[in-house]
């Protein structure tokens, strides 16, 4: 059987990279090579097709395809999230169906572009939710890359109104104020659903501080947001951070515009979770620079961790 997500999900949700062979087919074998990666690190989920799963880049048979062999390979051992890339209901219907079929945990969709005001953000969802009726949904709020602002309001609203919202996943940034409010909401009178972030885990300390319940994103050190996590639970929030500080230089690396995806994969291909860092094209690739200054900050990593 395999684990539906609930609004009392905790810990990290690592999104996964989508492998390509170096002729820019998808890679089923590094990926279920990477589910193994992610799960032998602690990882308390997986989600699919993100953004930067370069769903985008994808038909939607090798789409299902892809989602099978990670959901096949996770065996019921962790929930998986599957990002939906159309918005257009009739399809997000089939899709979300058919995810769910597999064997889904829930289903993530992010806001259509083009949605300007409040009232326009709560129908979407009101439609998302209406055709997602019996599964459940993960709110992405991700104005850095959609364009569309998400306020408090409608956030604290749609979480309230739609019972088959079970997750928030938080990437404003600045942010750490509308946590906090949607947070303190479901501590109150409102309606309390789980609260993962993303931005490569940047803000990560803080947002734990701030009331969120783990990380939803794909750094390349995954352990590393797991035992934050771990720490900070553990009320030891002096290691906790200490051990981040450890990773910063290269989760801020790894969080640059455009090149970061293909940072991330050459050190997941270095780490030995994927056999090829190739984007699928069009999408940048790293150059002998590029790489020189990855194996640097990587080397750096590995002395203050030795520290600790």
């Amino acid at each position: 059987m395999h684990p539906r997500l609930s609004t009392d999900a905790k810990g990290v949700y690592v999104i996964s990279a989508t492998p390509f062979t170096a002729e820019g087919a998808v890679d089923h074998d590094s990926a279920r090579r990477l589910t193994d990666f992610y799960l032998d690190r602690g990882a308390h989920g997986l989600t699919i097709l993100g953004i930067l799963g370069e769903q985008n880049k994808l038909s939607p048979e090798e789409s299902l395809a892809f989602a099978r062999t990670v959901i096949d390979q996770v065996a019921g051992r962790v929930p998986v999230i599957v990002g939906a890339a159309s918005p257009y209901l009739d399809n997000l219907k089939v899709f979300g169906a058919r995810m769910m079929e597999e064997g889904a945990a829930a289903i993530m969709v992010a806001p259509m572009p083009g949605l300007r005001s409040d009232d326009q953000v709560h129908g979407f969802y009101q439609r998302i939710c209406a055709t997602l009726a019996d599964m459940p949904v993960v709110v992405q709020d991700y104005p850095q890359t959609t364009g569309v602002y998400m306020s408090t309001s409608v956030i604290k609203r749609i979480i309230d109104e739609f019972a088959n919202v079970v997750m928030l996943k938080h990437e404003d940034c600045p942010g750490l104020d509308k946590l906090s409010a949607v947070r303190e909401h479901g501590d109150g009178a409102g309606r309390r659903v789980s609260i993962l972030v993303g931005n490569g885990a940047l803000h990560y300390p803080q947002e734990l501080a701030r009331g969120a319940d783990g990380a939803m994103t794909g750094f390349s050190y995954p352990e590393m947001m797991v035992d934050v996590h771990r720490l900070w639970m553990a009320g030891e929030h002096e290691a906790a951070e200490d051990l981040f500080d450890a990773y910063l230089p290269l989760v801020r690396h790894e969080l640059q515009p455009g090149i970061g995806l293909a940072i991330r994969k050459y050190v997941l291909m270095r780490r030995g979770a994927m056999a090829c860092e190739n984007l699928r094209l069009p999408g940048p690739r790293l150059d002998g620079r590029g790489r020189a200054e990855v194996d640097r900050l990587i080397a750096r990593q590995e002395r203050r961790l030795a520290a600790l």
